[in-house]
């Protein structure tokens, strides 16, 4: 049921470090959160943009050394577009997102402790009418488990790459636009 000890603490250890560098980011503040949205403040975009990429580069370097395997989902679009219907909607409900709300539960925020209780209790509904809506789910279109460097015959290190520079592109792209202003209070 459960995975070996060792990975068990190596991702208790990394989801608190990746906790503590939302936190540190300021990204699970509600002010940060929208600024976003009011394209005011891009700082929750570089830290996302940022983990995307190491952790893209991170994952695949890890399986090329046999340290771990990436377990492919399959591609349905329908599910896609529904669960980003749903994620979209708490967070612009919340004000925070799955992550940044146990980074602020961690700051020992009250709403944002209410917020993960509520993420509890849809989880819980989910599970409990999984098998009433499992018919509905299998009839979505479904393309299997498929990737983009299998359907392009191509390394999936090209990929890797052209996502570090696209991200490197857009970052670099976002603070020409909008320049990071120095906080006076440092």
């Amino acid at each position: 049921m459960f995975d070996e000890p060792l990975k068990l603490v190596l991702g208790l250890v990394t989801g608190i470090l990746f906790g503590v560098l939302l936190q540190k980011g300021q990204v699970a503040k509600f002010q940060k959160l929208m600024g976003q949205f009011l394209l005011k403040d891009f700082t929750v975009v570089k830290i996302m943009a940022t983990a995307i990429a190491v952790g893209t580069v991170g994952v695949h370097a890890l399986v090329a050394m046999g340290l771990a395997e990436i377990h492919i989902q399959t591609a349905s679009l329908a599910r896609v577009i529904v669960g980003g219907v749903l994620f979209g909607t708490g967070l612009a409900i919340f004000g925070l997102c799955p992550g940044t709300s146990v980074a602020a539960c961690g700051e020992g925020r009250r709403d944002a402790m209410v917020g993960v209780f509520g993420m509890f209790i849809g989880a819980g509904v989910y599970v409990a009418a999984f098998p009433a809506l499992l018919p509905m789910i299998k009839a979505m279109v479904d393309y299997g488990k498929v990737t983009l460097p299998q359907l392009s015959g191509t390394s999936p290190w090209l990929w890797v790459g052209a996502l570090v520079a696209l991200i490197v592109i857009a970052l670099a792209m976002i603070e020409r636009i909008y320049p990071r202003k120095l906080d006076a209070n440092l």
